[in-house]
């Protein structure tokens, strides 16, 4: 399946209008760029010599950048630390020009920080501050009185769960079902062990490692693909499922009205090189949901998402993509095809 040069420039051209709220757990992804040119007397590593540093926005905060590089409004809400690791994510914020006035300070715990280290373009070691325990029952009663003042302006919700305490099951409980009674679009990106806490939404994309840790069969072919996504359909009633494969791209599942047939479909990747998959998950997330909001199928939208995520891992780190380049590869690709 593709898209016709004309529908692809009425979605991509409407993609950008929307507010949408992203829930989840927010963290600084910080770079540190050297060179390489002995071994540490002290042990057998590496030394770095560091050239550059650089802070970018990771979990359900690059959510929100890839939001907010299609043009679409994010709101985002999350818990942060009482520390300074939080200041300096409000200023990653507002470098991307993406709010932080719903941010809730948790003095119990700390801002996540992801320290990488990269020398001659290659990951040498990764280094985690964090807590990942769950939020405690006031936090999440300011999350949930957050999350209901915003719902009834936004034109869809993403939930980005990364296992760090934010979504509890409580807490995704009532969200959902919120966001349910008022027809708002739910799309979820997993965290693999929280997999039955997602019943009632409309679309969760977790990758297949993901989908196969959630039913206990790892998916080799064909035919447990389509198992594994007809029983997660099944278990949590869900509107559609987006299955990511890597290299052999991505299945889409939709329910079929009010009985337990599940159609499929399946998209090639279109990606022409892999540099760094970091933050592709968020990228097809944020993609299916924006172009959703312009108005497309879902099939549509795996198409859009699809490109998107090609674009994204040719990047170092976790990239962002615009319209307007899913607009010029999507017609690529469509010329491609024609040719």
């Amino acid at each position: 399946m593709r898209l016709s040069q004309s529908r692809i420039q009425a979605i991509t051209t409407q993609m950008g209008s929307a507010r949408i709220l992203v829930l989840g757990d927010i963290m600084i992804d910080r770079y540190l760029y050297g060179t390489v040119s002995r071994i540490s007397p002290e042990a057998p590593v590496p030394v770095v010599d560091i050239q550059r540093e650089t802070i970018a926005l990771g979990g359900a905060a690059n959510v929100a950048a890839n939001i907010a590089a299609l043009g679409e409004t994010p709101l985002l809400v999350s818990v942060v630390g009482a520390d300074s690791s939080a200041e300096t994510f409000r200023q990653a914020l507002a470098n991307s020009e993406i709010a932080s006035d719903m941010l809730i300070v948790d003095s119990s715990r700390q801002t996540t920080m992801k320290t990488r280290v990269i020398g001659e373009s290659q990951q040498i070691v990764r280094a985690d501050r964090e807590d990942r325990h769950e939020i405690g029952g006031e936090i999440q009663g300011q999350v949930l009185k957050l999350v209901s003042s915003k719902l009834d302006s936004a034109k869809a919700l993403i939930i980005s769960d990364y296992g760090k305490g934010v979504l509890t099951k409580s807490l995704l409980k009532e969200v959902i079902a919120l966001a349910n009674s008022k027809g708002i679009f739910i799309a979820v990106d997993p965290k693999e062990t929280h997999f039955m806490n997602y019943s009632d939404v409309s679309v969760i994309t977790p990758n297949h490692h993901e989908a196969s840790f959630a039913i206990g069969k790892r998916i080799l072919n064909e035919e447990v693909l389509l198992e594994v996504g007809s029983e997660l359909m099944t278990r949590l009633r869900l509107k559609s499922l987006l299955i990511t494969r890597g290299k052999d791209g991505m299945t889409l599942f939709e329910a079929d009205g009010s009985s337990s047939v599940h159609s499929h479909t399946n998209f090639p990747t279109v990606a022409r090189r892999v540099f760094d998959v970091t933050g592709a998950g968020d990228t097809v997330i944020a993609s299916f949901v924006s172009a959703v909001s312009a108005g497309a199928t879902l099939k549509e939208a795996t198409i859009i998402s699809n490109c998107a995520a090609g674009i994204t891992i040719g990047e170092l780190g976790a990239a962002t993509v615009s319209c307007e380049a899913i607009a010029t590869e999507l017609i690529r690709l469509s010329d491609t095809t024609a040719g």
